[in-house]
């Protein structure tokens, strides 16, 4: 396994304006920016485990194959009702694709809920939309067992839903490795480590 580590340039009032915008706000959040955030890099091969999911649109889809239609997968794990760090990721998620302009067609952007019980599809939806989700991005569900094998398979599974950590996964093509940016990214943190699987300069 690789790691690597590389400070953050997500700044506290960008994210204090996110979070007013969504009419959240935590202290937590507010605490973790008061220093230059950090993120940890690592690489691994997580398999995507053979389970069921419901996209916001109702659709019930094989989450291998639905991983594995030949584009890069940029994926998070999220809940709608999370007033903490689930709208950053979301927002930074929403900020790089908007930054790809005209790349990001070829990106599979991927969000699964850790509460499903909660997070209907039509939750999602609106919580797509709340973020301006572009096409690519789709947000996905199921039951509650579901949601827990996939994030057992990618180490993310941290017992209730209250207890996450910011997380979001990056793979290539099928077969290759995942890279794991664990804590708080920026959009162009994003970027760059897309053009640099992509094999840009």
């Amino acid at each position: 396994m690789k790691v690597y580590s590389r400070k953050g340039s997500y700044r506290l009032l960008t994210l204090v304006a996110v979070l007013a915008c969504c009419g959240m706000f935590s202290s937590l959040c507010v605490a973790a920016v008061g220093e230059a955030p950090s993120f940890k890099r690592t690489e691994a091969a997580y398999p995507v485990p053979a389970v069921t999911l419901v996209r916001q649109d109702g659709a019930q889809v094989f989450l291998p194959k639905e991983l594995d239609d030949g584009r890069p997968v940029v994926m998070s794990f999220i809940f709608t009702s999370c007033a903490a760090i689930c709208p950053i990721i979301t927002h930074v998620m929403s900020q790089a694709q908007a930054k790809l302009g005209g790349e990001r067609g070829k990106l599979h952007l991927v969000s699964i809920s850790i509460d499903p019980e909660q997070d209907t599809p039509a939750h999602l939806a609106e919580y797509a939309k709340k973020f301006k989700a572009g096409p690519g991005w789709q947000f996905y569900t199921g039951t509650t067992q579901a949601s827990i094998d996939v994030q057992k398979a990618f180490d993310a599974y941290r017992g209730d839903k209250d207890s996450h950590v910011p997380l979001i996964f990056l793979r290539m093509s099928p077969g290759k490795p995942w890279v794991r940016l664990e804590g708080l990214v920026s959009p162009d943190d994003l970027v760059r480590e897309y053009h640099r699987l992509a094999g840009y300069k």
